[in-house]
């Protein structure tokens, strides 16, 4: 009897932290959020698409394929070419995920989440605000002027399963989304973070959606946090495995670029397969995305043995971040 009354107290107080934290972010929601069409001004001049701008070139220091010997050697008006093509498919991948992720939440929203908790009003702002990151980036699309089709068809054909899983299996939801998240959130950073002089589109897009992915990152690892240790045993061990995997597929899904870009612009299918992820440099960049993640499932019990060897297998293990926000040190 000591032990359920010791555990009862310590039960209310982790319930109490979550619902305080949870009020923060929403209280952050209220703050401080962006309207994609008040805080940028897309009709001003210096927003202008034109012809030729070489800020599109996609920048050797943080893009792959902007690095490799056979993008270089092109004429710039190509490289202009395949960079605008490859920023608005970026742009319609990262909505795509987003329409994902707003249907997985209403599903949890509408059938698991109950009165009075927390997480309904936090996860009403998140919802609105992806609502507004769609409309962010199809508008960046559109003024780059590229038909692009952003997922691969196979995505396109399962993606209205997958907010399912918010009604059925919440937690693995959660883990999906940590895995398109993080990718997109790290390469955004590593682009503001070098300096490079890309087309003002680029740059304060990637700024509101930084700042406000911030919070849903937040929120989905104490969700994590908050959820993982009540599982049962054969739950957790079944999730152990399937986070990594989930990891795996999601970065390949959003990341990778489709198959119409080379054939767009003839470039060799063999770059694609080492790029995305041949190269000892491709698969080091890979496990450079997932940092935070292997973080996230020490912290929270999900990396056992069993779980450690699926990450090598893999071949997205690594060192763990020592906190949210670490940017990825040079390697020597």
């Amino acid at each position: 009897m000591a032990t359920k009354s010791a555990t009862a107290p310590s039960r209310t107080a982790a319930r109490s932290a979550y619902a305080g934290i949870l009020t923060t972010l929403s209280e952050g929601s209220v703050n401080k959020h962006f309207d994609p069409y008040t805080e940028i001004d897309w009709d001003a001049p210096e927003w202008a698409v034109v012809p030729n701008d070489p800020r599109w070139i996609l920048p050797a220091d943080t893009d792959p394929l902007g690095a490799h010997p056979w993008y270089l050697a092109l004429p710039e008006s190509r490289k202009i070419e395949i960079g605008m093509w490859r920023q608005a498919n970026i742009a319609k991948v990262g909505l795509q995920f987003e329409e994902v992720l707003i249907g997985g939440v209403m599903n949890y929203l509408f059938a698991v989440v109950p009165n009075g908790s927390a997480e309904f009003r936090y996860l009403n702002h998140e919802v609105a605000e992806e609502v507004n990151h769609t409309l962010m980036f199809q508008e960046m699309v559109n003024r780059i002027g590229a038909d692009v089709p952003g997922m691969s068809k196979f995505m396109k054909a399962v993606g209205p399963l997958v907010p399912l899983l918010g009604r059925y299996f919440p937690t693995t939801f959660f883990v999906a989304v940590l895995a398109g998240e993080e990718p997109i959130d790290h390469v955004q950073k590593q682009v503001l973070r070098a300096g490079e002089d890309v087309h003002p589109i680029m740059r304060d897009v990637m700024r509101i959606h930084i700042a406000e992915e911030a919070r849903h990152i937040a929120f989905a690892h104490e969700y994590l946090r908050h959820r993982v240790p009540k599982l049962g045993r054969a739950q957790r061990g079944t999730l152990s495995l399937a986070y990594p995997l989930i990891m795996f597929i999601a970065c390949d899904l959003i990341v990778k670029p489709p198959r119409s870009l080379f054939r767009e612009f003839d470039i060799p299918l063999s770059i694609r397969r080492e790029l995305f992820w041949r190269s000892p440099e491709a698969r080091a960049r890979r496990r450079d995305f997932f940092g935070e993640a292997r973080m996230l499932a020490a912290d929270i019990g999900l990396m056992n043995p069993a779980a450690k060897l699926a990450w090598r297998l893999l071949r997205i293990d690594g060192p763990r971040s020592r906190y949210r926000g670490e940017p990825v040190r040079s390697r020597a």
